[in-house]
C-alpha cells in the first residue's frame, strides 16, 4: 500500500531541489509539446490536435500519472486524462490546462522565422502556445514529477484533465462535463490558464468575462461589379456593414445595445479597494497594450476595472476583398466577425438575441443581413473566501515572499 508523501517543510524542500535540478529537462518537455500546431479552430488541421493530446499522454504515463486516455466527444478535438489516486484519506485536486492554441495570425509580424519553434529571448520562451496554455500543462506536470522523484508518492490525489478545444469556445465541455461527472469528482480545481498581474506578483484570479460571438454577412448583389460603371445608384455592402457595426457602440465607446448595462454586477468596496492597491497607473496600462499616443483609454473608470468587470464589443475580423485583391469594384458582399465580453451577472442568452437584433435593424438600403451564431463561453466568478482559496494564498505568499493579489481576467 502506497503511503502519502508528507507535507511539512523538509518535504517541500526536497521536491523543490528535485524540480531546480530538473528544470531544464522540463523545459524541453515544453518545447515539445509548443512544436506541434493544435490549433483548434475550424479550417486547421484537426489530425495536429490529435497530436498534441497524445503527446500530452505520452507525457502524463512518462511522468508517473496512472489511467491516462484520450477522452473523446462527438465532433470535438480529443481531451487528455491521468490521474494519480493512492493518497488515502487525503483530498483530491482536478488540475486543468488545455493543449491546443490561438491560430498564429499573420506571421510576418512575428519576431521569429516560425511561430511553432519556440525561441529563447531575455529569459523568457517564444511561440504560440509557450504560455497560452502548454506551460500551464507544464506546471502540473512538473509539480507531479518532483513529487514522485522526490518521495515516490504524491500528498493529495490528482486528477489532471487537459482540453483540446479551450480556444475554440470549450463547445462539448458541458457535455463532457455531465459524461464523466464520477470521473472528475475532487474536492478543488487548479486551473494553470491565467497569469500573475506582474512577472513576481502572485495573484489569484477570481473573476473571468464570458463571450459571445456572431458572424455577420452582409449582401446586395448577385456578384461584385465595377465601381466606375455602376457606382451612385448600386448600395455598397460593405459600406453597409461599417454603418451596421458603428451603431452597437456610442461615442464613448460603450456598448449601443439597450439594457446591456442592467445586470452588470457592481463592484464591492473590497474589490474597489482591490484594484486600486494593484501596482499600475493609465500610462503604464497605456504601454502594455501598445496603444499608441493620441488613442484615448475608454469607460471613464479604471483601465483593469474596465477590463475584468465591464462588458466590451469587439469586431475579431473584417472582409469584403483584400488588399492583395483591392481594385474598382463594388464588393457584393462583405463579412464581420462581432464578439461581446460579457460580466457577472449578465444572460448570455440575453446578450445574443441583442446583438443578433441590433444587427439586423433597419439594414441600410435594403440590404441582405445573415447572423450566424458561434459558441458562448459563460462568465465566472467567484468570491475567493473558500479553504481552497486560503491554501492557495499560502502557498503562493510561502513560494513568493509576498502577499499574493486578487484579480480578474479579461477572458
Amino acid at each position: 500500500m502506497t503511503t502519502p508523501a508528507p507535507v511539512d517543510d523538509k518535504a517541500i524542500e526536497k521536491a523543490l531541489a528535485h524540480h531546480a535540478s530538473h528544470q531544464a529537462e522540463y523545459l524541453a518537455e515544453l518545447k515539445k509539446l509548443v512544436r506541434i500546431p493544435s490549433v483548434s479552430f475550424e479550417g486547421f488541421d484537426r489530425q495536429e490536435v490529435r497530436r498534441s493530446a497524445e503527446a500530452t499522454c505520452d507525457l502524463m504515463r512518462r511522468k508517473g500519472l496512472q489511467n491516462v486516455q484520450m477522452l473523446e466527444m462527438p465532433g470535438a478535438h480529443p481531451y487528455a486524462y491521468g490521474e494519480w489516486t493512492q493518497a488515502k484519506g487525503r483530498p483530491t485536486l482536478l488540475l486543468y490546462a488545455h493543449h491546443d492554441v490561438q491560430p498564429t495570425g499573420e506571421k510576418e509580424k512575428w519576431n521569429q522565422p516560425d511561430p511553432f519553434e519556440p525561441v529563447e529571448r531575455d529569459g523568457r520562451l517564444f511561440a504560440r502556445g509557450a504560455a497560452d496554455d502548454k506551460a500551464g500543462i507544464l506546471v502540473h506536470i512538473a509539480a507531479i514529477d518532483s513529487w514522485l522523484q522526490a518521495h515516490g508518492s504524491l500528498p493529495v490525489n490528482v486528477k489532471m484533465i487537459v482540453e483540446g478545444e479551450e480556444e475554440a469556445g470549450s463547445g462539448s465541455l458541458p457535455a463532457f462535463l455531465k459524461k464523466h461527472r464520477d470521473l472528475l469528482q475532487a474536492d478543488a480545481i487548479v486551473l494553470t490558464d491565467t497569469a500573475n498581474f506582474d512577472t513576481g506578483l502572485p495573484s489569484i484570479t477570481t473573476a473571468l468575462r464570458g463571450i459571445v460571438t456572431v458572424q455577420v454577412e452582409v449582401k446586395a448583389l448577385k456578384q461584385p461589379v465595377h465601381s466606375g460603371m455602376w457606382g451612385g445608384p448600386v448600395p455598397d455592402p460593405t459600406m453597409a456593414l461599417c454603418k451596421i457595426l458603428a451603431r452597437l457602440v456610442n461615442e464613448d465607446g460603450s456598448i449601443n445595445l439597450p439594457g446591456i448595462y442592467e445586470k452588470v454586477r457592481p463592484l464591492t468596496a473590497e474589490e474597489k479597494k482591490s484594484l486600486a492597491a494593484l501596482p499600475t497607473s493609465d500610462d503604464l496600462f497605456r504601454r502594455q497594450a501598445g496603444m499608441l499616443p493620441g488613442t484615448k483609454l475608454l469607460g471613464g473608470r479604471p483601465p483593469w476595472e474596465m477590463n475584468w468587470r465591464q462588458p466590451s464589443l469587439a469586431v475579431n475580423a473584417i472582409q469584403a476583398s483584400s488588399r492583395k485583391d483591392a481594385r474598382n469594384i463594388i464588393c457584393d458582399s462583405a463579412w464581420a466577425r462581432v464578439g461581446i465580453r460579457t460580466v457577472p451577472d449578465m444572460d448570455v442568452k440575453e446578450v445574443r438575441e441583442k446583438l443578433i437584433a441590433a444587427v439586423k435593424r433597419d439594414p441600410p438600403w435594403g440590404v441582405t443581413v445573415e447572423v450566424t451564431p458561434e459558441a458562448d463561453g459563460g462568465w465566472w466568478y467567484t468570491k475567493g473566501d473558500a479553504p481552497a482559496f486560503k491554501a492557495a494564498r499560502k502557498a503562493l505568499r510561502d513560494g513568493y515572499g509576498k502577499e499574493p493579489v486578487s484579480i480578474g481576467c479579461g477572458g
